[in-house]
């Protein structure tokens, strides 16, 4: 892929901006709490709201330093819907991160979200599967580390696990897990999916023994 030829550098919604990231990066130095600095960034993105859409309405695809840190700001704010669909703009058009990001996009958008979902997870609290699915689907042809990848499939398949009901498993959700588990598995083996596999296999096995079959085939009853 070909990086964009031309620069935001120069218009004047962009500068203007550019100026005022500036001053509220200056803000944020000021606070030393994470969670502090999480917290401003929440209140300072909805200003750069109206310019990110009509940057991602435009669809020129001019390398944009306010864009891509906006798109990092938002996942750290919490907003990883809006990082997604700014990061989805930003890979389509191969911008270039800042000089002190030092992952790739692709990497950074999967594995910032799926440590994100993890914490949840652990913590017994659940996390949106539809960011993951979409974190998945924008990131599926960019390479990064496989480690990276196995959080994303292993979160992933910890959705599916979450949104079971045991008594009366779904199958195909079952299988999606499974996948999703054996994935992690297989590209990391220390993920950490190992016990959540076993429990979604022992599932598959509990809701192929409670379907009724034809006496004497063993086979399911026809349509």
């Amino acid at each position: 892929m070909v990086a964009p030829e031309r620069s935001m550098a120069g218009a004047t919604a962009y500068e203007q901006q550019l100026l005022q990231l500036n001053q509220d990066r200056l803000r944020l130095k000021q606070v030393q709490s994470e969670q502090g600095k999480a917290e401003l960034k929440r209140t300072l993105i909805p200003a750069y709201q109206p310019y990110i859409e009509g940057v991602l309405a435009a669809g020129n695809g001019a390398q944009d330093d306010v864009l891509t840190t906006l798109m990092v700001w938002s996942i750290d704010a919490g907003d990883y819907v809006g990082a997604l669909t700014i990061g989805r703009y930003v890979l389509q058009h191969n911008l270039k991160m800042p000089d002190r990001f030092a992952r790739t996009t692709g990497c950074l958008l999967a594995e910032e979200v799926a440590n994100a979902a993890l914490k949840q997870q652990k913590a017994g609290e659940p996390f949106d599967r539809f960011v993951l699915t979409l974190a998945a689907d924008i990131t599926a042809e960019h390479d990064m580390p496989d480690e990276a990848r196995a959080k994303l499939h292993l979160a992933l398949g910890k959705a599916y696990l979450a949104e079971l009901d045991e008594a009366a498993p779904n199958a195909e959700g079952l299988e999606e897990a499974r996948g999703n588990l054996a994935r992690a598995i297989d590209l990391h083996s220390n993920c950490g999916g190992k016990k959540d596999l076993e429990r979604v296999e022992r599932l598959l096995k509990k809701h192929a023994e409670s379907k009724p079959t034809v006496p004497g085939t063993g086979e399911p009853p026809a349509n």
